[in-house]
């Protein structure tokens, strides 16, 4: 798979979810927390070349990719998204012959200290809502362990950081089920990336929301997705439920709440369904 395949690939997967309607997160249907649609796309057109550099260590391809984001945007609209992409497109090129998810293992199980050095610099640039200091590997600091060890440093509180010592459990045994489901039955791209944001959020607190307010709004989060996963098994027609999406979406950015990991979750989900049909085919 050459480089401008898995271009075309990421910004597909980055389109399919801000098509997709996301209670609380930026879509076509409602923008909100000061990003816009536009936003997004110009940072997926901006980060798919850096990211997809075959030259590139996979730190490299994390540092260049935010590095041309906040060139482009002057915000944070990205990182989940990068650095949950990078190790996939990092797999496909590196480990051509094997299956994605025994690719992936070899790619996080041999991350480097420089890799760790070259993200550390990617997230100090992005700057994400949330970031303080830490005792451990922090990352305005000079990184002493491989990336995979200081993701599992981050591991307890961040769910992007956990697919990194998981091997992306959340992805292949929950994300990519769930959007496979989905669209055998609906045909739809985008709303079966909304089966994806919902299952995940039903199952599992969102790292961005509890960054900023604790826990206090995870149960009322994973009741309302539960109850849109419930609706969502039930009708042939996935747009029925957009009232309650609408309801959903300003209830959330009523309180400032924003599922930004579930939404990352759900772009790396999509990309990792177009590889594995890709390298099926």
């Amino acid at each position: 798979m050459n480089s401008s395949q898995l271009v075309e690939f990421y910004r597909q997967a980055c389109e399919v979810e801000l098509q997709a309607f996301k209670p609380g997160n930026v879509s076509i249907y409602a923008e909100g927390h000061d990003m816009t649609v536009d936003d997004f796309r110009r940072s997926a057109e901006m980060s798919a070349s850096p990211l997809c550099d075959a030259t590139y260590s996979l730190g490299e391809k994390i540092f260049y990719a935010i590095k041309a984001t906040r060139d482009a945007v002057g915000c944070n609209t990205n990182l989940g998204i990068i650095l949950l992409c990078a190790p996939l497109i990092h797999a496909v090129q590196n480990y051509p012959q094997m299956p994605l998810r025994d690719a992936l293992k070899q790619v996080l199980k041999n991350t480097t200290i420089d890799d760790a050095n070259w993200t550390f610099q990617a997230i100090a640039l992005a700057s994400p809502g949330g970031l303080g200091e830490v005792d451990k590997q922090d990352v305005k600091q000079n990184a002493t362990v491989t990336l995979q060890a200081a993701m599992r440093l981050a591991s307890d509180k961040d769910r992007v950081a956990l697919q990194y010592v998981s091997d992306y459990k959340d992805i292949f045994d929950l994300g990519v089920l769930r959007y496979t489901c989905a669209f055998n039955r609906w045909g739809e791209q985008s709303w079966a990336a909304v089966a994806v944001y919902a299952g995940l959020l039903s199952q599992f607190p969102d790292s961005h929301i509890e960054r900023k307010f604790g826990s206090r709004y995870s149960a009322r989060v994973a009741t309302m997705m539960s109850e849109l996963s419930d609706r969502l098994l039930l009708i042939d027609d996935p747009e029925q439920v957009k009232p309650l999406l609408y309801q959903m979406d300003a209830e959330l950015k009523s309180h400032g709440l924003n599922p930004g990991t579930s939404a990352d979750l759900t772009v790396a989900t999509v990309l990792t369904v177009f590889l594995e049909c890709s390298l099926c085919a």
